[in-house]
């Protein structure tokens, strides 16, 4: 059975830091990418952040700067540090994780920022 399990969301003043992880298993076949992707209330889902099984990194440009996505092959875990957090960065954040044939999602995790 594939898990997604993600922590790590919560609330936090501007200014603040969070950092998210998600940690996959019960895939069987090798994770290629891995990503974050959020949700605002009434938005569409966005990509924020993406990382390759070489560590190739690829950020939305409004997280450019602040926002580092990094992975732990052996672990199947990705991780999302988030500083410098800005209110218009509230949303649901989604891990997302592609394998040659197959893409899962994460359940989810409410990041707030107050301004």
């Amino acid at each position: 059975q594939v898990q997604l399990v993600e922590s790590g969301g919560g609330l936090v003043q501007a200014g603040g830091s969070l950092r998210l992880s998600c940690a996959a298993s019960g895939i069987i076949f090798r994770i290629v990418d891995m990503a974050w992707y959020r949700q605002a209330p009434g938005q569409q889902r966005e990509l924020v952040a993406a990382i390759t099984r070489a560590f190739t990194t690829n950020y939305a440009d409004s997280v450019k700067g602040r926002f580092t996505a990094s992975r732990d092959n052996a672990k199947n875990t990705l991780y999302l540090q988030m500083n410098s957090l800005k209110p218009e960065d509230t949303a649901i954040y989604y891990c997302n994780v592609r394998t040659s044939l197959y893409d899962y999602w994460g359940q989810g995790t409410q990041v707030t920022v107050s301004s």
